[in-house]
Parts: C-alpha cells; sequence; structure tokens
C-alpha cells in the first residue's frame, strides 16, 4: 500500500463516512418510493389479478420498512441491512409481481455502485489521500 505524498496523516477532521451514510439514506427513500409505486402495477396490470392481500401487504411492508430504515443509517451494520432488504424484495417480487423484480435489480445495480464507492473512500483515508487529513 502506497502513502499519498503527504504521507498517512491524521484522521480526517470531517467524517467522509456521513456523506456516504447520507448517499445510502437517500438511496433507501428512493427505493422506499419505487417500491411503492409497485403497488399501482399490481392494482392495474391485468385487471388487478395480482391485487391479492399478500401482494400488497408485502409490497408495502417492504416500501415502509426501506423508508424507515432509511433514517437508521448510523447504526451498525446498515449497510448489511441495506443489502438484505433489496434480497427481501426480489425473493418477495418473483411471488408478487416482476415490476418489482425489475426495481429490486436495478437499485442493487446502485448498491453495488455505493460499495465500490465506499471502497474506494475507505482506500484513500488509508493511503492519507483526503484532503481534511492533511489541514
Amino acid at each position: 500500500m502506497s502513502v499519498g505524498p503527504l504521507g498517512p496523516g491524521h484522521a480526517p477532521s470531517k467524517d467522509p463516512m456521513k456523506g456516504l451514510r447520507g448517499v445510502m439514506a437517500g438511496t433507501l427513500v428512493m427505493e422506499s418510493i419505487s417500491m411503492l409505486l409497485v403497488l399501482t402495477v399490481i392494482a392495474k396490470v391485468d385487471g388487478g389479478a395480482h391485487w391479492t392481500t399478500f401482494n400488497w401487504v408485502f409490497v408495502t411492508a417492504v416500501g415502509v420498512a426501506m423508508f424507515l430504515w432509511a433514517f437508521m443509517q448510523k447504526r451498525p451494520g446498515a449497510l448489511s441491512i441495506n443489502l438484505m432488504l433489496n434480497v427481501i424484495a426480489v425473493g418477495g417480487g418473483l411471488f408478487v409481481h416482476y415490476s418489482m423484480v425489475i426495481m429490486a435489480l436495478i437499485f442493487i445495480a446502485v448498491w453495488m455502485y455505493i460499495l465500490v464507492l465506499r471502497k474506494n473512500l475507505l482506500e484513500r483515508m488509508k493511503r492519507g489521500l483526503l484532503t481534511t487529513q492533511h489541514t
């Protein structure tokens, strides 16, 4: 592991993970809205054939859980629960309607990109490449 030209520096004066937690919270809110919009799909498609008690309760529960968990991103293991909510959305979407699976897969791609950004940020912190590590 190479160190930046200014050395390893000190702990960042501003927490860079705070911004990443904000991105994760915003992503979960957008995902929650998208999941709740699946309700309109299952109500209208095929003359409402997919509008069963299990389907609308499941979609509502997943959407509300995502929305509420968005405000808990400081908790330990938050990232794991974020990813688990997506796995639940895909798994349950297989029984509800394929539109839910598609939305969940789109957001899984977004979460994979967030994981890449997180890895990059942690690596830069270790190498002392953040501006706030040298001010």
